[in-house]
Order: C-alpha cells, then structure tokens, then sequence
C-alpha cells in the first residue's frame, strides 16, 4: 500500500466524519427517516452532478448487479449508525465502528482469498475486549437509548464490514463516480416511500446544510473508493480509526460532548487489534 492510498483512505474517513456530524445535527430537528432519505437524496444530486462532469463509461452488467446488491447493506450500515449517534456521544459511535475493520480482515480473507492468520484472531481478542471496556457503564441501567444506540452501532459495524468487502470486489473494475451514484441514489429511492409519511417544510438552509452533507459524502466515498481499488481491504480498514480524532473533536466543538474515559480506553484496544491486522 502506498502513501497516496493511504492518504486517500484517510481523507475520505474525515470528510465522511464531518458529514457524520451535519446529519447529526439535523437530526436534532427533522425526523430520523426523513434526515436519513435527505442525507441520501443530497448525496444523489451530487453524485449526478460529479457524473456529469467526469463522463465515465457506463456500468457494466456485473457492475449493475453489484452495485445494486450494495444498496439494502448501505441502508443498514447507515440506518444503523446514523442512529447510533443521534443517541451516543459522536466520538462513542464512531469508536464502536472501529470494530469493522477485524470483521473486514476475517470477511476479506474467507471471501476475497486475502491472507489469513493467527493475528486476525488476535485482533478480534482486542476488538472484543476493547468493546466491552467501552459498553460497560451503558449496561448498568435498564434497556434505554444508548443501549440501543450500542446495540445499533455494533449492528453498523458488521454490515459495514460485509459493504467494504463488495466495494472491494467492485471497486477495481468500476468507475468510483458510478459506485458513488449507486450508493447514493439507489438508497434515496428506497427510502423516498418512507420518508413521506414523516416529512416536514424545511426552510433553505436546511437544504443548504443537507447539500453540504451530500458534498461530504459523495467527497468522501470517492476518496474511499478510488483507495481501495488500490490495495486490499484488511490494510486500508484500520485508517478507519483516525476518525476517532475527527470525531472528538467535532463532538466536543460542536455537540459539547465529552466521552467518558471508558471510550478511549476502549479504544485504545480496538485500535491495537486493527493495528494487528494491519502490520505485516
């Protein structure tokens, strides 16, 4: 893996993370369906317009049939963790989902024939223990949000995995501007059935703000992409965890949420497996 991967890999985490943070916002004030179809429908419009622009050839067959198959896992990985950070700290969701890339090490080798050995096990280890260091003051009450909240981001983190592992199948034979299009407008449609039931007026600049976010997210899912039609999945899905410094601090600047201590020492851990997996 190169530099310029790896880079690319790491720009698309931060731009993801601060479109992370917009929807979150808007989640604040719109219905959960309604923010989750507007995030999808925005990013269509922009992932067109990036079309448009770029001319790329058009899909083929398989590609269609790929892509297409990505959508109901999009809807999930999103749906998921979308509201996983409407009830948790952003930073708290955010470190929950690190646990993608060890689910992406194991997918990675089972489906794609990627190399596989002892320290795919010792990174689920640290990935588990990290997961219950982090959890463990969320469990002492009853059943409430934030255990949902948990609960949703782990459920994330899985599809997540399984989203990764079919990029990476399609990413190396299929213009990301296409692959963007597709995880965009194809959810947009799935949803836009849905969303209705729950809409409301929205004044401009919630469009603006929603247009931002699309930005962000087609930004970011094309930086993404483009690096892993360069190297493998398992090495590229440990940079995930360079959003948990994005994450804080837009958390911080912009929610006023301070983790607790538990998150990071979680992390630390999650991270410590991810970084097994990675090195050689």
């Amino acid at each position: 893996m190169t530099t310029n991967t790896a880079l690319r890999a790491a720009l698309g985490i931060a731009l993801l993370t601060a479109m992370d943070a917009v929807i979150k916002a808007q989640m604040q004030q719109h219905p959960f369906l309604l923010a989750l179809f507007m995030r999808f429908a925005a990013g269509a419009v922009c992932a067109i317009i990036v079309v448009a622009v770029l001319r790329p050839k058009r899909p083929t067959r398989t590609s269609l049939i790929g892509n297409s198959a990505r959508i109901p896992l999009v809807i999930v990985t999103a749906g998921s963790f979308f509201y996983s950070i409407s009830v948790l700290p952003l930073a708290e969701a955010l470190t929950l989902s690190f646990l993608a890339p060890v689910f992406v090490a194991l997918l990675g080798a089972l489906i794609l024939k990627e190399r596989l050995d002892g320290r795919i096990l010792q990174a689920l280890g640290f990935g588990l223990a990290g997961m219950l260091v982090m959890v463990w003051p969320r469990l002492q009450g009853g059943v409430t949000g934030a255990e949902l909240g948990v609960a949703a981001a782990l459920v994330s983190a899985v599809s997540y995995a399984f989203n990764l592992i079919l990029l990476r199948t399609i990413a190396v034979k299929e213009h990301p501007a296409i692959i963007v299009l597709f995880q965009n407008a194809g959810p947009a449609l799935c949803l836009a059935w849905p969303a209705y039931y729950v809409f409301q007026p929205m004044s401009a600049g919630d469009l603006f703000t929603y247009l931002c976010g699309g930005a962000l997210g087609v930004a970011g899912h094309l930086s993404l992409t483009s690096a892993f039609a360069r190297a493998p999945a398992s090495r590229l899905a440990p940079i995930e965890y360079t959003a948990l410094v994005w994450a804080s601090l837009l958390g911080w600047f912009v929610f006023n949420e301070v983790p607790l201590w538990t998150t990071y020492a979680g992390a630390a851990l999650i991270v410590a497996g991810a970084f097994a997996v990675s090195r050689r």
